[in-house]
């Protein structure tokens, strides 16, 4: 019988592996985990190999537009050659003149589960299959649509109905995701495992922690730090996770140590005194050495968690009442187990449980159901939310994304700087309101709103005598918070008393306001487990790889009007794109926006109607978007700063189209931290001259002594920009700058001019030096420019200087895709670059104005 033909032979002739980077690669045993690998592919034309592990090969196809989690979206896919499964772990550059030539990465990867046999459903054409990546997951189909003879093999691809499915206009998965899971890993970087189903375990009932992958024999820890959650709006998309409820609670960690148990609260306190029943029954479960991890609370009559009878039971030592729900072990029995995957710790600590007999010690459960469902169920209950936990995560004693709070309503803590009194009455025995505030990122108290609800009678008596015993003559708020305390209370400002910022409260709260006010708060409790330094304001995050879930409450993507609405006729761009672009460049863009004022161009009927250059808010109202204090620029409106994520997207939303900034942060207005060239060629200047503008721009700076970064402008020119130390004012920054271009256009005056206007630049370049004048703006990095092709200002690193072919050379549609092929910060020194402009000042003999 003649031997099989190898498969991988037609992979191996079209490519010389003395030139290629590409695995040679054999075929590989078979494994029960079958694997599958999505590559990106900048080839002559951007494509998605889609690869499936099956006989010891990886089954090809190439999708030119990649998946869609929208079902009514259909794929193309041409089937390839065979490829190896060692080719699953290559990213790189193919050369030149090789087949495929061009750069590749790891777009996702995992296991795949074919739901028929897989052999038959290829003979037949039709392969159903579930996805269990960090990217793709559930359900999806490749029918065979080829005819005899054609030449390419094509089959479709698309997604099957099930819980995943996402219309392409909520969620377009290539464009939210585009980027490597091995530069940027959205989950485990092995494959993901099948999440495990209530009491299924292949350890179930083990009870020695030797056992255990990843247990290290070790003494018990001194202290081990509690593993914190993100807060969330959305769930990563593979199914490896577990969702607890979140208890309304104190997070408490015990520590045993030769069989003494003592309680320990987050901010590292020692508790074992207010709770001495509870300790005795820790101590009944026998264990030598132990670190447990849990949350104290107590149950009301309808069986749910009681926050202010927890505060109660603690103060009036009523600690009988106390149930201490326990989630996790870190440490047991001489053995560290913060490398042993969750799912492994939790079935120990279940198993360790379920042998004793308790009353105050409980499990607390997880729950195998749609996270959507729980959601919305422990939101009918009026629970604060759940806990999302990744099933294989280790262990860690800081905030992680492997722990997500999915909250059903906006609650966290804030800090008391002042109360009034009830009915404005000093004599009063019981609070008024209290007025709260959170610290910012330089450690300032600043003030957030009040609260003036949620209290009974006792507990207004109560708080009453806590808060006049921190009373002071100052207010603790950053900024001038006696002007701001009408905000608070709608009282005569007399009637604010200031206290000492020791006080941390919990408070309930329909949201944020653009002027970061809480509104319509509710006190829940006190926290004695939280130093008042540690609050901060909460903000939820939407993890990488992640889903929105179907829920109004978790939304992540910015809901567009007239999505379909075409902003750039050349190209036939939408809004949808505008936004979907911004969304997706956030974590690039917001440093360059952030703590800056910030200008809008809006174009509500596209780049062809009427454009308004926006420096203040004016009636325009966008969440998250800030109006800075009217102070930093007297007898003006208030400026406006986006500083978050939500804020760009819903500028975008209300038809912004470029953001410009000033050279100065909002902290040192009156000090640039930066200088802005702007190269901007006259009719008549062919590309290749700008490109020698700056490198000779830089040449001249360096001279100076001044290093400069690089970016496109996304209209005709380039950018570039020198970072300074914030210690000239306006006048020198910018007079400076014009003796830099003035000295350029006398040196080499066929190459540049000094002076605006399009009759002084025709054949040359104008250096603009007017960007660096006091409210003065230059289109931020990755703007979108609101010109025919919506090009995007790019950084660059100067090595791409001889490579770029125009000014816009980046679109809002490829600006992404070229960002996931370069990950790293092109500009990742200039942010720690200070210079100062003595040396320039000194060669070009320049005496800056007072």
């Amino acid at each position: 019988m003649p031997a099989s033909k190898d498969p991988l032979d037609r992979y191996r002739t079209k490519r010389n592996f003395g030139e290629t980077p590409e695995p040679r690669g054999e075929i590989a045993p078979s494994d029960s985990n079958l694997a599958f690998v999505i590559q990106k592919h900048a080839a002559t034309r951007l494509h998605y190999d889609f690869r499936l592990e099956l006989g010891g090969v990886m089954l090809s196809w190439a999708v030119p537009r990649g998946p869609s989690y929208d079902p009514r979206e259909k794929r193309m896919a041409i089937q390839v050659e065979d490829h190896p499964i060692s080719y699953n772990s290559f990213e790189g550059t193919i050369p030149a003149k090789q087949y495929g030539a061009g750069s590749v990465i790891i777009w996702d990867r995992g296991t795949w589960e074919p739901v028929s046999d897989p052999h038959a459903g290829l003979v037949e054409g039709k392969l159903l299959f579930k996805l269990h990546g960090q990217k793709m997951a559930g359900l999806w189909e490749l029918v065979r649509i080829a005819k005899p003879g054609d030449r390419q093999i094509a089959w479709i691809l698309f997604k099957k109905h099930d819980d995943y499915e996402r219309p392409k206009e909520a969620y377009d998965v290539v464009k939210a995701l585009p980027d490597s899971v091995v530069a940027r890993p959205l989950g485990p970087a092995s494959r993901p495992v099948r999440r495990q189903h209530a009491g299924e375990s292949p350890r179930s009932g083990v009870t020695d922690p030797s056992m255990l992958p990843g247990a290290i024999k070790a003494p018990v820890p001194a202290r081990i730090g509690p593993q914190l959650a993100t807060l969330s709006t959305a769930l990563p998309l593979d199914g490896d996770w577990i969702f607890e409820i979140k208890f309304d609670g104190y997070r408490l960690m015990s520590r045993i140590e030769n069989g003494v148990p003592r309680l320990i609260t987050r901010g590292g306190h020692d508790w074992t005194s207010k709770m001495p029943g509870l300790a005795t029954e820790l101590a009944g479960l026998d264990l030598g050495s132990a670190w447990l991890d849990g949350e104290l609370v107590v149950l009301a009559a309808d069986g749910l968690p009681d926050f202010n009878a927890l505060q109660k039971a603690l103060d009036q030592r009523d600690a009988d009442r106390i149930v201490y729900f326990l989630f996790d072990v870190p440490y047991l029995q001489g053995f560290d187990l913060r490398q042993t995957p969750l799912q492994e710790r939790r079935q120990l600590l279940r198993a360790l449980l379920e042998s004793k007999t308790l009353e105050r010690i409980r499990f607390s459960v997880d729950f195998d159901a749609d996270p959507a469902s729980i959601l919305q169920s422990a939101s009918n209950l009026k629970l604060e939310g759940v806990i999302a936990k990744r099933t294989d995560a280790p262990y860690l004693s800081q905030r992680t994304q492997t722990w997500l709070k999915l909250k059903c309503r906006q609650r966290q803590e804030f800090v008391v700087g002042g109360f009034t009194d009830r009915g404005n009455d000093p004599a009063a025995s019981e609070i008024g309101s209290l007025m709260l505030g959170v610290h910012d990122g330089q450690g300032q108290l600043v003030s957030v709103g009040g609260v003036g609800t949620g209290w009974d009678a006792a507990t207004a008596i109560a708080l009453k005598g806590r808060v006049a015993a921190l009373e002071t003559t100052t207010s603790p708020f950053a900024g001038d918070g006696a002007a701001r305390q009408g905000q608070w209370t709608r009282r005569p400002a007399g009637s604010v008393r200031w206290v000492r910022p020791k006080l941390v409260v919990e408070a309930s709260f329909a949201g944020w306001t653009p002027e970061g006010q809480i509104r319509h708060a509710v006190f829940e409790g006190l926290r004695a487990d939280k130093p008042s330094k540690d609050v901060v304001r909460e903000d939820a995050t939407t993890p990488q790889g992640a889903m929105p879930l179907r829920s109004a409450a978790a939304a992540n993507a910015t809901r567009v009007s007239n999505p379909e609405r075409v902003i750039d006729a050349s190209t036939g761009l939408t809004k949808l794109d505008l936004v979907r672009y911004y969304e997706s460049v956030a974590d690039w863009m917001i440093p360059h926006l952030k703590g800056r004022p910030c200008s809008l161009v809006r174009g509500p009927t596209g780049i062809a109607g009427e454009l308004f250059f926006q420096k203040h808010a004016d009636k325009l109202h966008i969440p998250d978007v800030k109006e800075l204090a009217p102070s930093l620029w007297p007898e003006h409106d208030p400026l406006l700063e986006v500083h978050t994520a939500k804020g760009l997207a819903g500028a975008a939303q209300m038809n912004v189209i470029e953001f410009h900034t000033w050279n100065a942060l909002v902290k040192n207005l009156d000090k640039p931290d930066r200088m802005v060239f702007d190269l901007d060629p006259g009719d008549g200047v062919a590309w290749l001259r700008v490109l020698e503008a700056a490198s000779l721009t830089r040449s001249f700076l360096k001279d100076l002594g001044l290093d400069a970064w690089l970016k496109t402008s996304g209209g005709k020119g380039l950018h570039v920009v020198v970072p300074l130390a914030p210690r000239h004012g306006w006048p020198a920054v910018k007079g400076l700058s014009q003796a830099i271009v003035q000295h350029l256009a006398n040196v080499l005056p066929d190459r540049f001019v000094a002076k605006s206007g399009p009759k002084n630049r025709v054949g040359k370049i104008f250096v603009d030096y007017l960007r660096n004048g006091f409210g003065a703006t230059t289109a931020a990095a990755y703007s979108a420019r609101a010109r025919p092709g919506l090009g995007v200002s790019m950084p660059v690193p100067w090595e791409m200087l001889d490579s770029l072919k125009g000014g816009s050379q980046w679109t809002i549609a490829t600006a992404r895709e070229h960002l996931s092929f370069h990950t790293s910060d092109p500009w990742v020194d200039y942010w720690k670059t200070r210079q100062t402009l003595r040396r320039a000042m000194k060669i070009l003999e320049f005496d800056p104005p007072e």
